[in-house]
C-alpha cells in the first residue's frame, strides 16, 4: 500500500529543489522567455552534481533493504523545479528524455557507455505525431553498422544535447514490433540539425528538426534487441513512456502549482478571506473557482504520485502512466488559464509569470502522448483491447 508521507530524504529532497526553483529558475525565467535560443549558461553550476555520485548511490541502493523511491524522487523533484520554470527544466544539462529510454531498454554497457551524456529523444515526424507506430524513419543492417534514413521533428534539447536516442523500424511488416531505439551521436555523419523552432511557451528549451540521410552507427548504438517478436517485442519502447509520462504530468503538476499559489496570493491581497470551514452555499464565485482548481491539483499528484509509487515497487503502471499524464495535462492547462483570468490585467502582463505559465503548460498536454491518446490508451487497458 502507498504510505504518502514522505521519507526525510523525499523531504530534504523537495526542500532543496524548490530553493532551486526559486533562487535559480524564477530570477532567470522572464530573461530566457525572451531570450529564446539562448543557451543559460547559470544552469552551468548543476553539472557539478551529476553521474559519478548518482552511479554510486544506485549501487548502494542495490545493497539497501531500503524501498526504492527513484521515480517517487523523480516526479516530486520535477514538480520543485518546474514550479520555478518547466523551460529551464527541460534545458538542465544532462537530464534529457532520452536518458530515460536508455536507463528502460539500454544493457549495462550502454548505460555505462552513454548513461553520462546529455540524451533527447526523437520520435515524432511530419507524418507520424500521435500515432507514433506509424513512423517510416528506417534502420537497416548493413555488417556492423545500422543505416538510419528519415526526418524528425520536435525534438526537445535538439541542438544542446550531445546524442539522439532515434526511434526508427527495422522490419516495417512487423508494425509496431518492428520499431526499435538507436542511440545516435551528434556529429555522426548524415545526421543534421535542420532548424529550431520558435514556440508558444518553454522557450528557454529549444527544440528543434533533425534530418537522417545515409546515417551510419555502430550496431551496438541499438537498445535492446534486434529480435522482432510476434507479440510483446514492443514492450521495451513502452517502458519508455511508462517512465516518462508520470515526470511530465508533474511538470504540470508544478507549472499549475506556481499560478494557483501566485493567484491566492493576489486574492489575499484583495481581501478575500480562504475559510475551508465555511458553508459552500455562502462561498463566492471567485472562492469556488479557486477550491475546485485546488482540489484538481491534490488529484492530480495522487495519480502521479501512485503509478511512481508503483514503478518503484515493480508494478506494471501503464495505465497510471496514462491516468496522470491525462489528468494533468488537461488540469494544469485549465488552471493557468483560469488564473489568468481571475488575476485580470495582471494575468496578462509581462510584468509577473502567470501568461508565461498558461503558455508553458500547454506542452504537457501534447508531448509524451497527447491527452486524446491517453483516454485512448486508458480506454484500451481498461475494456483488455491493448497489447499487454
Amino acid at each position: 500500500m502507498i504510505n504518502l508521507e514522505l521519507t526525510k530524504e523525499l523531504q530534504q529532497t523537495k526542500d532543496f529543489l524548490h530553493g532551486v526553483g526559486k533562487d535559480l529558475f524564477r530570477p532567470i525565467a522572464r530573461k530566457y522567455d525572451v531570450a529564446e535560443h539562448e543557451y543559460p549558461k547559470e544552469l552551468d553550476v548543476m553539472k557539478a552534481a551529476q553521474a559519478p555520485k548518482e552511479k554510486k548511490e544506485e549501487k548502494d541502493k542495490g545493497k539497501s533493504s531500503k524501498p526504492k523511491t527513484a521515480n517517487l524522487m523523480a516526479v516530486i523533484s520535477t514538480e520543485e523545479v518546474c514550479w520555478g520554470d518547466l523551460g529551464l527544466t527541460l534545458t538542465i544539462p544532462g537530464r534529457g528524455l532520452g536518458n530515460a529510454a536508455i536507463d528502460a531498454v539500454g544493457t549495462e554497457e550502454q548505460k555505462e557507455r552513454f548513461g553520462g551524456k546529455w540524451a533527447a529523444m526523437a520520435i515524432t515526424e511530419p507524418e507520424a505525431g500521435s500515432d507514433a507506430f506509424s513512423l517510416v524513419t528506417t534502420a537497416e543492417l548493413d555488417g556492423d553498422e545500422w543505416v538510419l534514413n528519415g526526418e524528425k521533428i520536435f525534438v526537445t534539447a535538439a541542438d544542446r544535447c550531445e546524442l539522439v536516442i532515434v526511434w526508427a523500424t527495422i522490419d516495417k511488416s512487423a508494425g509496431r514490433e518492428g520499431i526499435k531505439s538507436f542511440v545516435v551521436e551528434k556529429g555522426t555523419p548524415g545526421f543534421k540539425l535542420e532548424y529550431l523552432e520558435h514556440k508558444l511557451g518553454i522557450r528557454a528549451s529549444d527544440t528543434g528538426t533533425f534530418v537522417l540521410k545515409d546515417c551510419r552507427i555502430p550496431k551496438d548504438n541499438l537498445l535492446g534487441t534486434a529480435e522482432v517478436k510476434k507479440s510483446g517485442g514492443f514492450k521495451g519502447v513502452a517502458q519508455t513512456f511508462d517512465n516518462t509520462r508520470p515526470p511530465v504530468a508533474a511538470m504540470s503538476l508544478g507549472v499549475a502549482r506556481a499560478a494557483l499559489e501566485f493567484t491566492k496570493e493576489k486574492m489575499e491581497e484583495s481581501g478575500i478571506q480562504f475559510d475551508y470551514h465555511k458553508n459552500p452555499n455562502n462561498l463566492s464565485a471567485n472562492e469556488k473557482e479557486y477550491y475546485l482548481m485546488e482540489a484538481n491539483l491534490e488529484a492530480m499528484r495522487l495519480l502521479i504520485w501512485r503509478a511512481a509509487w508503483m514503478a518503484d515497487n515493480g508494478e506494471r503502471n501503464s495505465l497510471q502512466a496514462s491516468m496522470c499524464k491525462a489528468k494533468s495535462g488537461k488540469a494544469g492547462t485549465l488552471i493557468a488559464q483560469k488564473c489568468c483570468e481571475l488575476l485580470g490585467p495582471l494575468g496578462f502582463t509581462q510584468k509577473e509569470l502567470p501568461e508565461k505559465w498558461m503558455r508553458d503548460v500547454k506542452i504537457t498536454d501534447i508531448f509524451e502522448g497527447t491527452g486524446q491518446i491517453m483516454h485512448r490508451n486508458i480506454a484500451r487497458q481498461i475494456l483488455g483491447m491493448t497489447v499487454k
